[in-house]
C-alpha cells in the first residue's frame, strides 16, 4: 500500500509537466498581425469579396478558381454583387496585393501554413493572354 502514494505523486507530477505550457503561455498569444494593403488596393476600397469572407475564405475562393479554369475553362468570376472578375491569382489577386512579404506571408506565417500556390505561381508575373 506504500506503492499507491508514489503512484499518485508521480501522477501529480507528470501531470504537472505535461500541462506547464499551457500555464506558462495562458494568455499570451500573438494578436493577429495587421495586413499592409498597396495603394492600388486601398484606392479600390473592395475585393472580390468582403474583406470578413476573404480573411476566412480566400483559401476555398482561391481552390473553386482554379477548379473552374482548370477543369471547366472558366475565366470568368461573378461576385454576388453582379461585378465580374478575371479568375487570376497573378492578375486579380496580386494586382492589388502584390507585396506578397507584406500581405501574404504575414498571415501565413501567423496561421504557420505554407500554401502551395507559389509552386507555380511567381510573384506578380502580369501574365498575358
Amino acid at each position: 500500500m506504500g506503492n499507491k502514494k508514489l503512484v499518485y505523486l508521480g501522477i501529480a507530477i507528470f501531470l504537472v509537466i505535461v500541462t506547464l505550457p499551457f500555464w506558462f503561455n495562458r494568455g499570451k498569444a500573438a494578436p493577429a498581425p495587421e495586413l499592409v494593403l498597396t495603394a492600388k488596393a486601398k484606392e479600390a476600397k473592395e475585393c472580390v469579396r468582403s474583406k470578413e469572407y476573404m480573411a476566412k475564405d480566400h483559401m476555398r475562393v482561391l481552390d473553386k478558381w482554379r477548379h473552374a479554369v482548370v477543369r471547366n475553362a472558366e475565366r470568368i468570376y461573378v461576385n454576388p454583387q453582379g461585378k465580374e472578375y478575371a479568375m487570376s491569382l497573378s492578375n486579380t489577386c496580386l494586382d492589388c496585393h502584390s507585396n506578397k512579404a507584406e500581405f501574404c506571408d504575414r498571415c501565413h506565417n501567423y496561421a504557420s501554413v505554407r500554401p502551395y500556390c507559389w509552386d507555380c505561381h511567381i510573384d506578380n508575373p502580369k501574365e498575358t493572354k
